[in-house]
């Protein structure tokens, strides 16, 4: 009598498991691909091609006397086109402060400066947005308190958009 090839008794057991580690990926992959797509969906509201996005806000010091320290995403590419400020303002659209940039920033992008003293309680909501010399002030902007942090929102078309002609304004562009 013939004993039964080793081959043919293993690959059952083979395409057992290949099935179970197959399902097993596909589903990671999907996992994955769905945190991806979130992840790209989230960069993308966060960005408007153009304008100077703040894409980061963190503050300290205390009451009365904060520091804001802003991160930057724009499409600098010298004097003729770069972010020559970022500014908080109050949830009215007044201008609590404005951090001047002298220069671009083509090779550090995004890139974090910081400012400050601004006057406000921890609780205070504020508005952060940055503004292009070309384009002037994009409608993504962050809005959030000391206290609770800040997020990334759609500001009206338009909105505190006379602040453009407020000082202090940038005297010229070094590089």
């Amino acid at each position: 009598m013939k004993r039964p090839s080793i081959y043919i008794l293993v690959l059952p057991i083979f395409l057992v498991l290949g099935s179970f580690t197959f399902c097993s990926s596909s589903d990671t992959n999907t996992d994955t691909n769905t945190i991806i797509q979130e992840e790209e969906e989230e960069t993308t509201s966060a960005t408007e091609e153009g304008f100077a996005v703040v894409t980061a806000v963190s503050t300290s010091g205390s009451e009365g006397n904060y520091t804001f320290s802003v991160t930057l995403s724009s499409p600098d590419t010298g004097c003729d086109q770069y972010a020559d400020w970022w500014e908080v303002l109050d949830a009215d659209g007044s201008l609590l402060y404005r951090r001047i940039l002298a220069h671009s920033h083509v090779n550090e992008q995004p890139f974090t400066r910081s400012g400050g003293s601004v006057s406000i309680q921890e609780d205070t909501e504020v508005y952060v947005r940055g503004h292009m010399n070309t384009t002037g002030y994009g409608t993504k902007v962050m809005k959030g308190s000391v206290s609770n942090g800040f997020q990334t929102v759609d500001a009206a078309a338009g909105f505190a958009s006379d602040l453009a002609d407020q000082q202090p304004l940038p005297d010229n562009c070094a590089f």
